[in-house]
């Protein structure tokens, strides 16, 4: 809906601003009053804050028992009188979470964020069923896919900072009732993956003990993940920012090796060039071995994401959020296509070390098994504990993306208003605890049965990112058409995704067509027939989001939409830039002094 102080601004006539002796429209008057008390009520929540981090000059243990107490969140001055979906916006909009990221956090995030077990053990099962060339269309689709995903959320996020980004966004630009289904999707993703990364951290230590119980490596895991939360998101960014530079290290450093290893440089020599795409060769099982390796390359960029998602915690995401959506290309370019181009001239698909039952068997993956096969001795040990650094890091973004999402749950009345309880340190308490307790999961790992149990777990789960990359493109999408609907352009955006709304388009269609595929493989696998259990394996996502639909329809029967009119799109709430005549100046300035600049410049601000 659009405020009901936007409806009076929709004349084209134009006033003066006295001190800038500029025109300036009805809407720009009205968007800079409109937010003023916004403005100044949102830097005085800031410096509170700010001023409870430093601490008040009590004892440390008082400090700590009060920084648990709940951050006063001032609710009147929203207008009882909107509607529900206006009133969420400004919640929003209001968020007291604690703006402590900085570029450099944001930085490691978009580069190594989203590397994980996907790329460092799911390639391997991606290589046996499609081979190398396979694996690298399928990547290199998914790539195209995020780049124009990432870019989509990226101007979303710097134009409109708030808490829950994409997960409020599609109540706003699609419809409440598919923000319902989006935000319960999610959550329910990161409740999964946390239990499920920390067993994948237990067996990972079975690559040097197999004495212990895996009880006793969980609980370490998990007491590591609770200690880390424990400072908020600063935690989260201090530990993502060394995890993800000890695997981009990582990464490059195998590169190089593995350039080494195929030239004949390793101990066991031998020139390898690319003798495996042609012996037992580059496809297996043909255009539905292409198509099973689809959602294994989705999976290893679960978390891409993760980025807009912090952009309501970020100091200033208008200079910050650009950079790092622009290093996604890097991140797509160099660790996933050259990696694995590189796995695929060191390792053969029919390679029976690839078909380990487990995901998360590190005997499985490639990276492994490449340095292995070359007779390198202590290299092996190294990249398994770059994957165990890799569990945990997915394992600690899982608490930062659940907390986020289930305190944007409460903010859009999709749940219990405790929910959105955030303390004085910024962290959203209830958020958190829910995520550990579903953490607890983990335990099962001495059970008998937990692979089955985590099979139809992670089954939950399985198509969770396809359906938020194409919602956020689709938001895009709607986003566009409404600031065309009302008159306005681009120009007053801070960023804009380099691929356009058409780029958008073609990020919905290629998820679509991922969808499709997997619908055939699930319906018809490999080598098998048609049965019931392959199918909800694959595709039991769609029934539970289905079920989250007619759920919120009965539930909000009287409020029930299928999709906002671009007249009940509201483009202004959440903006921290809320004078646009400033806005535009600046905008004007920076492009200007940019093109001042050499060509080389210019083309390393256009991709950094």
């Amino acid at each position: 809906m659009i405020p009901k102080a936007f409806k009076s601004a929709s004349r084209p006539d134009q006033s003066i601003d006295l001190e800038s002796n500029k025109q300036v429209s009805p809407m720009e008057t009205t968007n800079t009053t409109l937010f003023d008390n916004e403005r100044t009520s949102f830097d005085s929540k800031i410096e509170y804050q700010e001023s409870q981090v430093e601490g008040t000059g009590e004892s440390w243990f008082t400090n700590l028992k009060d920084s648990f107490k709940r951050m006063p969140v001032d609710d009147d001055d929203i207008d009882p009188n909107l509607s529900q979906l206006e009133q969420s916006a400004l919640r929003a909009a209001k968020t007291p979470l604690q703006r402590s990221l900085k570029s450099r956090h944001l930085q490691m995030i978009a580069i190594g964020g989203a590397i994980g077990t996907g790329l460092f053990v799911g390639s391997g099962t991606a290589l046996s069923s499609g081979g190398p060339a396979s694996l690298l269309i399928a990547y290199g689709i998914i790539g195209i896919m995020i780049f124009i995903t990432v870019h989509a959320l990226g101007e979303l996020a710097v134009t409109f900072p708030v808490g829950g980004a994409f997960l409020t966004y599609n109540s706003r630009f699609i419809s409440p009732t598919w923000g319902f289904c989006m935000a319960w999707n999610y959550s329910m993703q990161w409740l999964i993956i946390l239990p499920l990364e920390l067993v994948a951290a237990s067996m990972t230590i079975k690559y040097w003990n197999t004495s212990i119980s895996p009880a006793v490596w969980v609980t370490i895991f998990y007491l590591l993940i609770v200690f880390i939360n424990l400072f908020g998101v600063k935690g989260y960014g201090e530990a993502e920012f060394v995890f993800s530079m000890v695997k981009v290290l990582a990464v490059v450093g195998f590169i190089i090796v593995g350039i080494v290893i195929n030239c004949g440089g390793g101990p066991n020599g031998g020139y390898l060039g690319g003798e495996y795409w042609s012996n037992p060769g580059a496809f297996n099982s043909g255009f539905k071995g292409l198509c099973t390796v689809f959602v294994t390359a989705a999976s290893s960029f679960t978390g891409t994401e993760m980025v807009g998602l912090a952009a309501a915690e970020t100091a200033n995401p208008r200079k910050t959020l650009p950079s790092a959506t622009k290093q996604v290309f890097w991140r797509i370019c160099l660790f996933y296509m050259v990696s694995l181009t590189i796995i695929g001239v060191l390792v053969p698909y029919n390679d029976s070390r690839l078909l380990s039952t487990s995901s998360v068997d590190v005997n499985a993956s490639p990276f492994v098994i490449a340095i292995v096969d070359s007779g390198i001795k202590v290299l092996p040990s190294i990249m398994n504990a770059v994957i165990l650094i890799a569990v945990l890091s997915v394992g600690n973004s899982a608490v930062f993306g659940c907390s986020r999402t289930i305190a944007s749950l409460a903010d859009q009345d999709f749940a219990p208003k405790i929910f959105g309880y955030i303390d004085r340190q910024g962290r959203p308490l209830f958020g958190v605890g829910m995520s550990l307790l579903f953490g607890l999961l983990c335990y099962l790992s001495v059970s008998s049965e937990q692979s089955i149990i985590f099979g139809w777990l992670l089954a939950l789960a399985g198509l969770s990112s396809i359906f938020t990359w194409g919602s956020i493109c689709f938001s895009h999408i709607r986003f566009r058409m409404a600031l065309k609907y009302q008159g306005r352009s681009t120009d007053e955006l801070p960023f804009t995704s380099v691929c356009g709304i058409y780029g958008s388009y073609l990020g919905v269609l290629l998820n679509v067509l991922v969808l499709i595929a997997q619908f055939w493989v699930a319906l018809w696998p490999i080598d098998g027939s048609p049965n019931a259990k392959n199918f909800f394996k694959n595709y039991l996502t769609v029934v539970v989001l289905i079920a989250f639909y007619l759920i919120r329809a009965v539930w909000k029967r009287k409020e029930w939409c299928l999709y906002l009119r671009l007249n009940q799109i509201d483009v202004d709430t959440g903006r921290r830039d809320t004078d646009l005549v400033l806005l535009r100046e600046d905008l004007a300035e920076e492009r200007a002094f940019l093109a001042s600049r050499p060509f080389y410049y210019r083309v390393y601000k256009f991709w950094c």
